[in-house]
């Protein structure tokens, strides 16, 4: 049997070990050093890339800044840009002074109880708006000055309500203000005797088509002044629209007031709610519209002074007083659409048209002259004077 001697002695062997070991960490080495200058030099490259771009970018700012600057209308510019970045604002602080009329046809009694006005002034720039105007009140019977007719006119304050909101197509979709026309040229709003109020939706108006889901020839259309035009009912067609099962592709009105499937009003202050009745297919409708007060004070929102006997134009004992209302701001603002002013007994703005408007406004009354005993005593005052 063959034996091998190790002639190599052990320190000789550790020896060789540790250079093995030295040779390896110096190769390492090596290979990190390379590593991180190639690193190195790829950063080096991005941010040479990166700041040659920021160069180019700065070039271009600096030639287009210098462009700019020589725009002759730039200052011009800047100010109509600044004033469409305020349209906004400007827009929800717009008042609709027009409304005067619809809301003066619903506050001043017509009939036998009359008042006319002699002198108004409307304020719009406080936050909330006032009427103040001198009038004369003439109960139209003996004894004519009636102290009753303006008690009454100012009671029914609490009772004053307004209305707005959109007209929407049969999908519900919103038709905009300018495709709605509400009134003839008499200024009347439009009103079925049996029916009640509505409003025309000139269909095929620029701007004014049916939402894309219907077509304009789903509608039915009238000739109006040379306009087609698809009438909207403001009032609810309770009869027409109430089924008790809903119908696809027919106008619906559920008894919480819902309605679909046909053009209508939808409005921010009026509820409609139906009561079962022993004719399921007849319930009773009972419109809400607890919110929207035109008077927010009620009787405290008018403020009576200076009342007194008097003569009218046509030699009649009148009492005239003087008189300011507060409104509630929300009746003159433009971003609400569609206002309308109610009378206490549901009386709209239908039949009084600015020509009749004009009737509520005269003369002021004449002082009672002297000797004029009918006049000048309170004999013929039902409550006495204030």
């Amino acid at each position: 049997m063959a034996r091998e001697i190790n002639l190599v002695p052990d320190i000789k062997g550790e020896m060789i070990k540790a250079l093995k070991l030295r040779n390896f960490i110096f190769f390492l080495c090596i290979v990190v050093a390379a590593a991180s200058i190639g690193i190195t030099a790829i950063f080096g490259l991005i941010m040479g890339g990166q700041q040659l771009a920021l160069d180019n970018k700065k070039t271009t700012l600096d030639s287009l800044s210098t462009k700019l600057n020589s725009y002759s209308d730039l200052s011009e510019f800047l100010t109509i840009k600044d004033q469409l970045g305020d349209i906004s604002a400007i827009t929800g602080n717009k008042k609709v002074l027009s409304r005067t009329f619809n809301i003066l046809s619903a506050i001043i009694p017509t009939g036998a109880d009359t008042i006319t006005i002699s002198e108004l002034s409307v304020n719009l720039s406080a936050d909330q708006p006032t009427f103040s105007f001198d009038a004369q009140a003439n109960a139209g019977k003996e004894p004519f000055i009636d102290y009753n007719v303006l008690d009454s006119f100012k009671k029914s304050m609490k009772y004053m309500r307004y209305d707005y909101g959109n007209y929407v197509d049969k999908n519900g979709a919103v038709i905009p203000s300018y495709c709605i026309i509400e009134s003839g040229q008499d200024g009347a709003t439009f009103n079925d005797a049996a029916k009640g109020l509505y409003a025309l939706w000139t269909i095929n108006a620029e701007g004014c088509n049916p939402s894309s889901d219907t077509k304009a020839s789903a509608y039915t259309t009238e000739d109006y002044e040379g306009q087609q035009v698809v009438r909207i009912w403001r009032t609810p067609q309770y009869d027409d629209w109430y089924k008790e099962k809903q119908v696809e592709g027919q106008p619906y009105m559920s008894l919480d007031g819902q309605i679909s499937g046909v053009e209508h009003f939808e409005s921010a202050c009026t509820t409609y709610a139906g009561n079962a009745t022993k004719d399921a297919s007849k319930p009773e409708w009972i419109s809400h519209n607890d919110s929207c007060t035109l008077v927010p004070g009620g009787d405290d929102g008018i403020k009576i002074s200076d009342s007194s006997n008097g003569r009218g134009v046509g030699d009649e004992l009148v009492l005239r007083f003087s008189a300011v209302i507060s409104l509630a701001p929300e009746v003159y603002s433009f971003t609400n659409s569609h206002m309308l002013a109610i009378a206490p007994t549901g009386r709209h703005n239908v039949t009084d048209s600015y020509v009749q408007i004009q009737a509520m406004f005269g003369e002021r009354a004449r002082d009672c002259a002297d000797g004029d005993t009918a006049c000048s005593t309170n004999t013929n005052n039902v409550n006495g004077g204030n």
